[in-house]
């Protein structure tokens, strides 16, 4: 019997106090794990899945070429995915998009894309999850529902775990959360503010201008009353160290990166008061990472072209749903992503009409239409290497366990050589 020290690859937490109790090859515990964890490391890389060529069985040699085949035939292919797999991997990834002149995405492009164009006009006022610990009085939840989709994050790191500034924790913040309803976070903090949906941008432009002590002649803006909001912008000002997390609220709902043009710009003036700071939560375990390496590889995080030679940056043009839209590739590879289970129908419809390579350590939806699937080992769970946490830290994934699949960087590695060799 083994104890291994692990860092969890689901969310953007990427907590690393895990502790997996191992025998013979087999996971007997998983402590300090949410339940989504422990469900993760029990049910690792299924020996049952094998190499798939139009549905039938295959050596991984036959897939391989398959795969290379269907990637050197294409005009315009695609590369996407990215965000549940190693940096390591992602910068192979890279390296074959720009060998075979493509396009390649993440998907930030149907997450926390608008969050990186804001970020791009009016720059990040951000902190680690670390500071946050240590010095948050006041906690903004905003479109987003921690206690569902990052269990841990409000324990570890931002409600309730005492801190070096803050040694009371939970009784030394203040908790608020703003959302379209009445979720498990509202019910766990101490404000919870209604907003309407699509009104957020409004929201913010009048807590703005309450900031700024404009008088305002309203009784309520996005279904919140406006005493609610002068006594939020006073809790604001009067804190010592405040930060905002926002989610897909912000960026899926009407107005997306203006949203959070506006929230960083709210940020920023609400520092002539106090220390405020924002951090997006990041959903995949490593889609930070995707946007981190393709950033500095490329000069760019997301929606690249290698058609020219040379990287292409814009959203909108090289963005995955709009190319599918368009129908403008005519084949795709995808890494560590399920496409046909999150895109829109009008997008993942088209994917069933050309030929594509899944790479995944699990039979997928999209794998189950894949032209070649071919099963990898679990990053993070049977493989070593690295990825960001939501706060732009790097973490190192620990492997646990054997696995008798390749892992993504081999695979890649190997269509790469095949498309060389010719």
């Amino acid at each position: 019997m083994e104890t291994i020290s692990a860092t969890c690859p689901f969310c953007g937490c990427l907590c690393d106090d895990i502790q997996i109790v191992v025998e013979n090859g087999k996971v007997l515990e998983v402590k300090n794990g949410c339940s989504i964890s422990k469900t993760l490391f029990t049910h690792h890389d299924p020996d049952d899945l094998v190499p798939q060529i139009e549905g039938k069985k295959a050596s991984l040699e036959e897939a391989l070429d398959r795969a290379a085949s269907i990637i050197r035939q294409a005009r315009f292919p695609l590369v996407f995915g990215l965000s549940m797999t190693s940096c390591e991997a992602q910068r192979k990834a890279v390296e074959l998009a720009e060998f075979i002149g493509g396009n390649i995405d993440s998907t930030s492009t149907f997450c926390h894309g608008p969050t990186t164009l804001a970020m791009q006009s009016v720059g990040e006022p951000t902190c680690t999850l670390g500071e946050i610990k240590n010095r948050a009085d006041l906690v903004v939840f905003w479109g987003c529902n921690p206690v569902e989709a990052h269990p841990r994050h409000i324990a570890r790191y931002s409600v309730s775990p005492k801190g070096l500034f803050n040694p009371a924790g939970r009784r030394g913040r203040t908790v608020v959360t703003v959302d379209v309803r009445a979720t498990p976070t509202a019910r766990v903090s101490d404000i919870f503010l209604q907003i309407q949906p699509h009104k957020d941008y409004e929201v913010f432009e009048v807590l703005r201008a309450l900031l700024k002590g404009k008088d305002l002649r309203i009784d309520s803006v996005g279904g919140i009353p406006l005493d609610a909001l002068k006594d939020l912008v006073n809790k604001m000002k009067s804190c010592k160290f405040g930060i905002i997390l926002f989610g897909m609220g912000l960026t899926m709902t009407r107005g997306r990166h203006l949203n959070i043009e506006a929230a960083i710009s709210l940020v920023r003036d609400l520092n002539q008061f106090t220390k405020f700071l924002i951090i997006p939560m990041r959903g995949h375990y490593n889609v930070t990472g995707a946007d981190a390496v393709l950033t500095w590889q490329t000069g760019y995080p997301y929606a690249l072209n290698f058609s020219r030679g040379y990287p292409q940056y814009n959203p909108g043009e090289f963005t995955t749903v709009d190319l599918l839209r368009r129908k403008e590739v005519d084949a795709a590879l995808i890494l560590a992503s399920d496409p046909m289970a999150s895109l829109p129908r009008q997008a993942s419809s088209y994917l069933e009409e050309i030929p594509f390579v899944v790479l995944d350590c699990r039979k997928s939806y999209s794998a189950s239409f894949a032209t070649v699937f071919i099963p990898v080992a679990a990053s993070g769970v049977s493989i070593s290497g690295t990825a960001y946490r939501m706060d732009g830290v790097p973490v190192l994934l620990k492997k646990v366990l054997d696995s008798p699949h390749p892992t993504d960087e081999q695979v890649l590695d190997g269509i790469l050589k095949r498309l060389r060799q010719r």
